[in-house]
């Protein structure tokens, strides 16, 4: 099955970039980044800004806006059967000059080993810190408190 990812999520102001691989089924289908219940992101994000879980994937994307943060994928285009990083084949890049020419990105956090391999091969991998964060995914069963204190960690030096 043939993978498209989103639009990236940004502004100009925008210093640190969390990069996916390619959005799983249920983001797909729900054309949202994170759209699965069970992924930790979202509840990761807006915990790290003292913040209550907005259902509102607009109030979501507030958050990336608001904090200086963009969000986006490595693969524009991918194969893949089912949501796992494990199946993705033929990946297609997305054109990361799109955000790295207009905006003061400081750091890379890669959400998760799939997107970070990924991102090491797009030729934008040493013009800043990259990061290989845990991945959010239900499907990696690091404890949720493991994955904050790290994610959390990694944004206070990042944005710092």
């Amino acid at each position: 099955m043939e993978c498209q990812s989103f639009e990236p999520v940004f502004t100009h102001d925008s210093r640190v970039l969390i990069l996916g691989s390619m959005p799983g089924i249920a983001s797909l289908e729900a054309s949202q980044y994170y759209a699965h219940p069970r992924n930790a992101f979202w509840p990761v994000l807006f915990s790290y800004f003292g913040k209550s879980v907005s259902a509102s994937y607009s109030d979501r994307c507030m958050l990336i806006r608001d904090n200086d943060l963009a969000l986006w994928d490595v693969c524009r285009t991918c194969q893949r059967e089912g949501s796992l990083d494990t199946a993705i084949r033929d990946a297609a890049f997305n054109d990361f000059h799109r955000i790295f020419d207009v905006c003061g990105i400081q750091a890379v956090l890669c959400n998760g080993q799939k997107a970070y391999c990924l991102f090491r091969r797009t030729g934008f991998f040493e013009s800043c810190p990259v990061f290989c964060m845990p991945s959010t995914s239900p499907a990696f069963t690091m404890p949720f408190q493991k994955k904050c204190s790290i994610w959390h960690d990694c944004l206070r030096q990042a944005l710092a």
